[in-house]
């Protein structure tokens, strides 16, 4: 299968199955438009047709041309078949219960009152909680127990705000790195923060202990302001940015995100990029919100062509300002042509419910933090380990050949089928499609590739 597509000026093909990125002339485009169609004799004389009337067009030239799709095709670089498909629902169950991921939620409780929550305000629809120092202990202890040989282990400290429980996160971190050594084991730390608790204290821990930070922070003033606000109903953005600013100053080029969300009041969220770089912010996300379809955040149909331009805007101006000399990134433009995720990775996903658990304040494990409180997820605790065998083997089971919707879909090897908490809120089932989803993912699949494709063709030259 391939997907054809022009972006920025370029025609680009894309080989799903190898990988392969081709950056062609309008002829070779055309022509392998039509190649698994038509004959070579009828190819040859529709491009005759469409483009003799150019000097520089000749039948041996075109003949030529057609004959090094051929050859790209006999490399395997073009129309490859898809031999995944068979080892698909064995190469998630061969990892065993190996865990290599834990999102702590150490608050479930927060300090500002967002109304797009997915969480509730914190809550996760249950009770405000603040994990104990023993239960998360134990998460850390389950992590090493099932890590198997595997050496380097994530720990995300999420809530809520996990800033609310503080002490406890310093006690686990030192806990972790008394134990690092015991096990070969390395733990890698993340925070997310909504930036209303940061103060010098929690600078220097973050910057010495965490491999990275996630701010949250939804742009311009005025849309940030009109979610992210605190129990009074006050904004939080005059509060937070200064904090934001130092501490991204104080961590000297350790990897950190500002993350936004975008909703329906800013679809537009364009805006929302260039106020993070205007404030000197390089290391950039925004998320489509993850709310019902009645909520009046919700995205709606007739916000998808705005945004779907918006990424291409975005896109143009990663490559406008690479070439002043003042790149960003973006994190859902981070992709690897020349390498990029194993095969096991693009089949099987996150690893949400297998390799990847969030843990309660009370030790409950739940297949990602976008499930907690779903009850009929709830997979176990951190003491007795995994208990609901149904759920976790429907997780492992969840790959991108599950979905009948993705096995014809060009993106399938991107983005591995998917988020399976998405395909449930927007299906009922882990292993439907949220099809809304999956049309803004192939968008930013084609602006990425695009970027990185511009900047290899620039680099040629």
């Amino acid at each position: 299968m391939i997907h054809q597509y022009k972006l920025g000026g370029l025609p680009i093909v894309l080989d799903t199955c190898s990988g392969s990125v081709h950056v062609v002339d309008d002829i070779a485009y055309d022509i392998i438009a039509l190649y698994e169609e038509k004959s070579r004799d009828e190819i040859l004389s529709a491009m005759m047709e469409k483009y003799g009337g150019r000097e520089d067009v000749t039948p041996e030239e075109l003949a030529e041309c057609y004959d090094q799709i051929g050859e790209l095709k006999a490399a395997g670089q073009l129309f490859t078949e898809d031999t995944f498909a068979p080892m698909a629902g064995d190469l998630k169950r061969k990892t065993g219960d190996v865990v290599k991921a834990l999102c702590l939620h150490v608050a479930h409780t927060c300090n500002l009152n967002c109304s797009y929550c997915f969480a509730s305000q914190g809550k996760y629809h249950g009770d405000r909680a603040l994990m104990s120092f023993e239960v998360g202990k134990q998460a850390l202890d389950f992590l090493v127990a099932h890590s198997g040989k595997r050496q380097n282990l994530e720990v995300d400290f999420f809530g809520g705000e996990p800033l609310m429980n503080f002490d406890v996160v310093k006690r686990l971190v030192a806990y972790a790195r008394q134990i690092e050594k015991e096990h070969n084991k390395h733990f890698r730390f993340t925070l997310t923060t909504n930036g209303m608790l940061i103060d010098d204290d929690v600078i220097d821990f973050a910057n010495r202990e965490c491999s990275n930070v996630v701010l949250s922070l939804d742009g311009r003033k005025e849309i940030h302001d009109r979610f992210r606000v605190d129990y009074a109903g006050n904004g939080s953005w005059e509060k937070i940015v200064p904090k934001f600013q130092k501490l991204v100053q104080a961590r000297g080029g350790k990897n950190y995100y500002m993350r936004g969300t975008f909703t329906h009041a800013n679809p537009d969220f364009l805006k929302d990029i260039q106020t993070m770089l205007d404030l000197g912010f390089t290391e950039l996300s925004m998320e489509p919100v993850v709310c019902a379809e009645d909520d009046p955040s919700a995205l709606t149909q007739e916000d998808l062509p705005i945004v779907q331009e918006q990424y291409e805007k975005l896109a143009e101006l990663m490559l406008k300002r690479r070439k002043e000399g003042k790149p960003f990134t973006f994190y859902h433009y981070m992709i690897d042509l020349t390498g990029g995720p194993c095969i096991y990775k693009r089949i099987s996903g996150c690893g949400s419910g297998t390799e990847y658990m969030a843990v309660t304040p009370w030790g409950d494990l739940y297949p990602c933090h976008q499930f907690v409180g779903e009850e009929k997820f709830k997979l176990g605790d951190v003491w007795q380990g995994v208990t609901n065998l149904a759920v976790r083997e429907d997780f492992a089971a969840c790959n991108v050949y599950a979905r009948e919707e993705c096995r014809d879909c060009w993106a399938r090897l991107y983005c591995s089928g998917g988020c399976a908490a998405n395909a449930y809120h927007a299906t009922g089932s882990v292993r439907g499609v949220y099809k809304y989803g999956c049309e803004l993912f192939k968008k930013r699949m084609e602006c990425a590739i695009m970027v990185e494709a511009a900047k290899a063709l620039e680099q040629q030259e």
